[in-house]
């Protein structure tokens, strides 16, 4: 099997393609094999790469959460899906059978983990992956859209509906627009009917944000973005702040919030520690919320979104497999607006 391979946890020099891998075989009954046509990068990806604390993947590991394929390997006991099925795949894996994972919040699972970080990626010819985390999808979905779909848009959809239960006429500020997860909040929050500003370092970002939607922009290299968030909202605030930049965005997205605000948070890409002022939380009744990945119901239902055309990701390149080092050139050097896809196939 050929794969996009890590060496050793460092610099992006570590990635390698290999095409001497074992085929995986399944693990269980009702695991499915998927062979991949394409994947797409996350910045979880470099985070794996650099290494994350506490955990150390073994050299020839497989990188990749999000991907695309067809089904060519069911166990025994899967029902709901068929040799030939073209699917998407939901990346983050729990045990199926705990108190949360019974109470549909998988994300909590104490097993739950994700592909291409605790478990082979999908930067590969082949994943095996529970049945459970597959959905079909229509042939009229292109590859890279199909691949480029899962992993942001699950976050987001959780992060938007299910943590700050966004409503329409909301005002949303979304730090950090170009990438997969703040598109794909962008998309939903419209959806919805809410009034989203966005925030990038990059005015051709913002412009291609507008082009999705987005109702005013910040460029935070050249505004304070509190102080332009409370001026456009007639000091009232923002409803809710879609942030995952962790430390550098944290004090400006307290600061655009609105009084009874909710700030919901899926990361850290900036660093993880945070300064806040306990008296603004306490005296503004903010919600300070987190939110990872997404639940199977709520895989269900983006899924039916993708086939009925309402969310599709931007597709900013494509790569093939042998050029996956400098995928994730591209990706680390954060000119990107929306996903970069692997070709597989």
């Amino acid at each position: 099997m050929r794969a996009l391979t890590l060496t050793a946890h460092g610099g992006l020099d570590q990635i390698t393609v290999r095409s001497d891998l074992p085929d995986p075989e399944l693990a269980g009954p009702r695991d499915v094999r998927v062979r991949l046509t394409a994947a797409a990068l996350n910045r979880l990806d470099l985070f794996v790469v650099g290494g994350l604390p506490g955990h150390a993947n073994a050299p020839g590991w497989v990188l990749g959460a999000d991907g695309t394929g067809r089904i060519d390997r069911c166990g025994a006991e899967v029902t709901d899906v068929s040799v030939g099925d073209r699917v998407v795949i939901n990346p983050g894996v729990s045990c199926g059978s705990c108190g949360y994972c019974l109470a549909d919040q998988q994300p909590l699972c104490l097993k739950f983990g994700v592909l291409g970080e605790h478990r082979p990626g999908t930067f590969a010819e082949y994943v095996t992956v529970p049945a459970t985390n597959v959905q079909r999808i229509p042939d009229s979905i292109d590859d890279a859209t199909a691949a480029a779909f899962t992993l942001a848009t699950l976050t987001a959809w959780r992060m938007v509906h299910t943590r700050a239960h966004v409503q329409a006429g909301d005002t949303v500020l979304v730090q950090g627009i170009g990438g997969g997860v703040a598109i794909a909040a962008l998309q939903i929050c419209k959806r919805i009917g809410a009034r989203v500003i966005v925030t990038s370092g990059s005015d051709h970002k913002l412009a291609r944000a507008i082009a999705l939607g987005a109702d005013d922009t910040i460029n935070y290299r050249t505004s304070d973005v509190a102080r332009e968030v409370r001026a456009r909202t007639g000091k009232r605030g923002a409803d809710v702040v879609i942030d995952s930049g962790g430390t550098d965005s944290w004090a400006a997205s307290l600061g655009s919030l609105g009084r009874m605000g909710r700030l919901v948070t899926c990361g850290g890409s900036t660093g993880p520690m945070l300064h806040t002022d306990v008296r603004k939380l306490f005296w503004n009744q903010w919600s300070i919320l987190g939110s990872t990945m997404g639940s199977l119901p709520e895989f269900a239902t983006i899924v039916a979104e993708l086939r009925a055309g309402q969310l599709h990701p931007p597709v900013d390149r494509v790569f093939d497999l042998a050029d996956g080092r400098a995928a994730f050139e591209h990706l680390a050097s954060g000119a990107q607006f929306g996903k970069v896809v692997l070709r597989i196939a």
